[in-house]
């Protein structure tokens, strides 16, 4: 896998109101057609009582679909897809709701409310850049500690467990073509004393970015 893509953090909910209609959003994170198809199914039962259930969703670079759920023709799915588009956000799937109020909207006012209904969704899920990570194992003293957190830091990386003995162990993960640097760095800070033992590398969402 070569190219980086963006991603839903995490998966997540929003809500509004407009002239009356309640707009409710769900987002996932997905990895295949399957678990998008899966998410829909799991909105349209539990929402089974709701005028329409419109959803979009892109996997890969390559696979983007769409359902107006009977709303007119392009007021609702693809405004919803391009959200994303527009974002760079890939690997995602998004359900907006709809109990109708008794007001119509329009079509300019449906293509606005699905559309802010996915950009809703997106802000409260943030997205995450999925990409070559290598987790770390970094053994130091504790002078040093709060020094090798800041280089973690510099390199892009996140702390993700600390266990304190005779000395710091701490387990991080940096973006794999950060690795290099952050040796060099905690070799030049300890005086050859800190050397950082790679545990894996894998394909992750990175740190979350607000959208």
């Amino acid at each position: 896998m070569n190219e980086i893509v963006r991603v839903p953090y995490e998966a997540a909910e929003s809500e509004f109101t407009e002239k009356r209609s309640r707009f409710i959003s769900h987002i996932w994170p997905v990895d295949s057609e399957e678990e998008a198809q899966t998410r829909i199914r799991e909105m349209k039962t539990r929402y089974y009582d709701a005028r329409h259930n419109c959803w979009c969703y892109i996997v890969g670079q390559s696979t983007a679909r769409y359902s107006d759920d009977g709303e007119p023709q392009g007021t609702a799915g693809q405004p919803m897809l391009k959200v994303f588009e527009r974002e760079g956000v890939a690997n995602v799937c998004c359900v907006v709701t709809r109990y109708f109020g008794g007001v119509l909207l329009g079509a300019g006012g449906l293509t606005r409310a699905y559309s802010r209904g996915a950009r809703d969704a997106l802000s409260a899920a943030g997205a995450a850049v999925l990409g070559l990570w290598a987790r770390l194992r970094i053994l130091c003293v504790y002078a040093l500690f709060e020094q090798v957190k800041l280089e973690v830091a510099a390199a892009g990386g996140t702390v993700d467990s600390v266990s304190y003995g005779a000395d710091v162990t701490l387990t991080v993960s940096v973006p794999a073509d950060g690795v290099d640097t952050l040796r060099l760095r905690l070799t030049e800070l300890s005086a050859g004393a800190v050397t950082p033992e790679e545990l894996e590398r894998e394909y992750r969402p990175g740190p979350r970015q607000e959208i």
